[in-house]
């Protein structure tokens, strides 16, 4: 069986994964982060839970004030992959969102129907080897992929709250692309994991367009095998985003966007015979987000899925 991780909020994420004017923060509607895939020899499919926060209209050094919103970002999401042959990979995203907002004058939320994301890959590279007496085993995949505007977008979110990151909504009502690449080398049990996306943004029919996003992660991670049937793989890393500001009508740049966030991953993933299942958590170790007017909290994401 292989482990191949692959970007890519999404998550994600991705993140992958489940889908920020903040498209960097990885709340609301364009994170791809994925982290290291379930093992699969020809397809799976599952459900992935992600919980994320957000902290918005900051003043100077984090300051908060009655305008102060606290923002929380759940999806639970039907995700899956196919394999076509040894060379060709597809994944498939389907989210339902959750949004939750309060501040000290009002709350609100919505749940919903996210962007749904497809996602190709080609195998440019597998081999195994031998370093003395232990195997080697790589892998190199490059792909592309694209997210549809099935989400609802409400043009009279981003107009109430022109100071506010453009998050609160369940869809982007944009048609976006990714670019994406995935690297694995494994010696024995010992293996490292890296993943890059890059995620094109579209305008949308109301003249907004999210920020272009650069995601990449790095994952150490360690298999031990009990009793032949179960596999545990702890896994650590590091996790980087990068996003430019929103703009608006195609040359109005949104203040309250853009940035970069640096996460620190720890995670466990384990798998029984068919069954695969796991989770992390996102600890934000340095960010700049919305020029200090948004600061995204701590993430979570788990995960189950079947090969067949």
């Amino acid at each position: 069986m292989k482990r191949t991780g692959i970007l890519t909020a999404v998550c994600l994420f991705f993140i992958i994964t489940s889908a920020t004017a903040c498209d960097i923060c990885g709340c609301g509607v364009g994170s791809y982060y994925l982290g290291i895939l379930p093992e699969f020899n020809k397809r799976f499919v599952g459900l992935r839970y992600q919980h994320k926060t957000l902290r918005a209209h900051l003043g100077p050094n984090g300051t908060t004030s009655y305008l102060t919103t606290d923002e929380t970002y759940q999806s639970a999401e039907v995700w899956g992959g196919y394999n076509f042959g040894k060379k060709v990979r597809v994944l498939a995203f389907v989210p339902y969102n959750f949004n939750e907002r309060r501040s000290n004058e009002n709350a609100g939320h919505k749940n919903g129907l996210g962007d749904i994301a497809l996602m190709g890959y080609y195998n440019l590279f597998s081999g195994t080897g031998t370093i003395g007496s232990k195997l080697l085993v790589q892998s190199l995949w490059f792909g592309a992929g694209v997210k549809l505007p099935t989400g609802a977008y409400s043009p009279a979110e981003r107009n109430q709250s022109q100071q506010s990151p453009n998050n609160f909504q369940l869809g982007t009502a944009s048609t976006d692309f990714t670019l994406n690449a995935a690297y694995d080398i494994r010696l024995m049990d010992l293996g490292i994991n890296v993943n890059a996306n890059y995620k094109i943004n579209t305008e949308n029919k109301y003249g907004y367009r999210y920020g272009n996003k650069f995601t990449t992660n790095a994952l150490a991670y360690y298999k031990f095998r009990v009793a032949k049937v179960l596999t545990i793989a702890p896994n650590a890393g590091v996790l980087y985003e990068t996003s430019v500001k929103d703009t608006e009508d195609q040359k109005f740049s949104v203040d309250a966007s853009g940035g970069h966030v640096l996460s620190l991953v720890g995670g466990i993933e384990a798998n029984i015979k068919r069954v695969s299942f796991g989770a992390n958590y996102q600890e934000i170790a340095t960010q700049d987000l919305a020029n200090g007017s948004v600061r995204a909290g701590n993430r979570l994401m788990a995960h189950v899925s079947v090969a067949f």
